[in-house]
């Protein structure tokens, strides 16, 4: 078996690594790979800087950066892993990303962003869902994270 663990560097994506882990300790046989999407550049960073080689480079720097917690966590835990770093839609990379690796399985983090902005901009783990191949394992953030995120993302705390 091959599980595919989509990190994006947030809490909930790092709890999904260590769910992973704990099915590991527990005895289930599986290779790991844990693998990031960058965004494609928009318009703008390519207007303000036209070099492509230097905006792949910094895409692949970032999510190599997003991968550090994921790779922290398999690392102490002493398990081998694959890993990737793509460009792309993140829910259909994620799709692109199972078959290439030929994974059987993702477990992946969901924000909870609440009923009606997921219905309307829909969601990475909702978009993976639907179009997914292999089953799919949706690792929601606990309620402390969610207290904390509402706390965090306050509109007043941003007003000087």
């Amino acid at each position: 078996m091959k599980i595919l663990l989509p990190v994006d560097g947030s809490d909930v994506s790092l709890e999904a690594v260590r769910q992973a882990i704990r099915m590991l300790r527990q005895g289930l046989r599986a290779q790991l790979v844990l693998a990031n999407v960058q965004e494609p550049a928009h318009l703008y960073e390519m207007m303000m800087n036209p070099d492509p080689a230097l905006i792949e480079r910094a895409s692949a720097e970032a999510g190599a950066f997003a991968l550090r917690g994921g790779e922290a966590l398999l690392k102490q835990a002493g398990l081998p892993y694959e890993t990737e770093v793509a460009t792309g839609d993140p829910a259909h990379t994620i799709v692109d990303i199972v078959e290439r690796f030929a994974c059987d399985l993702i477990i992946l983090g969901a924000r909870d962003k609440g009923s009606l902005r997921s219905a309307l901009l829909g969601s990475v783990a909702h978009e993976v869902l639907h179009a997914a191949p292999v089953p799919v394992m949706v690792i929601k953030p606990s309620e402390e994270a969610i207290e904390e995120d509402v706390r965090g993302s306050s509109e007043l705390d941003d007003i000087p």
